[in-house]
């Protein structure tokens, strides 16, 4: 393997290089997103006359960003927005469109650099979107899917973003030299 190829195959996420205090890197990235995901969803199942989900999703979705590896100032300082936009989401499909607040407050979370914020678009073509399609509160779980299925690609997006564009896979090169050129 030459030289570019071992940087290439040696990136590594900048939160995978911290120091834990506790738990495994892949553990605490699983349950944070399963606390994160799932407390969104859960407040979702709130009304009027049932309020326990208001405070049970809420709780969930705050101690998701907590348990994130990632700077102690990353994690503290996403959890208002992303809350606020949790309990905004009650107001229905008209305001699917700041889940991107969501997907930002992921790559404060997730030390990603800037170019990776360029996937911020589709997800918020997609509130645009949503927003002209669905009128009506009983349309908000179909926008809700819609949405987390757009987040999660442009999450993805986002990953491969910020990967350093050497580390982009190529064909390998051959280290032998030939004569010819």
């Amino acid at each position: 393997m030459t030289i570019a190829g071992a940087e290439r195959a040696a990136w590594v996420e900048p939160a995978a290089r911290l120091p834990l205090r506790w738990g495994h890197y892949r553990d605490r990235v699983a349950i944070g997103i399963v606390l994160i995901i799932g407390g969104m969803v859960h407040l979702q199942a709130a009304s009027t006359t049932q309020l326990w989900p208001l405070a049970v999703g809420t709780t969930a979705h705050i101690v998701g960003w907590l348990i994130l590896p990632a700077v102690a100032w990353r994690r503290i300082i996403v959890v208002l927005p992303s809350g606020l936009v949790v309990w905004l989401l009650l107001t229905g499909p008209q305001s699917v469109w700041l889940v991107s607040v969501t997907l930002l407050c992921w790559l404060i979370a997730r030390h990603r650099p800037w170019r990776s914020f360029l996937a911020l678009g589709p997800v918020l073509l997609y509130g645009v979107a949503a927003v002209t399609l669905f009128r009506e509160y009983d349309g908000t779980l179909v926008a809700l899917t819609g949405a987390l299925v757009v987040l999660v690609g442009s999450a993805w997006w986002a990953w491969a973003l910020a990967r350093p564009a050497g580390s982009i896979r190529q064909p390998p090169q051959s280290t032998r030299h030939t004569a010819r050129p």
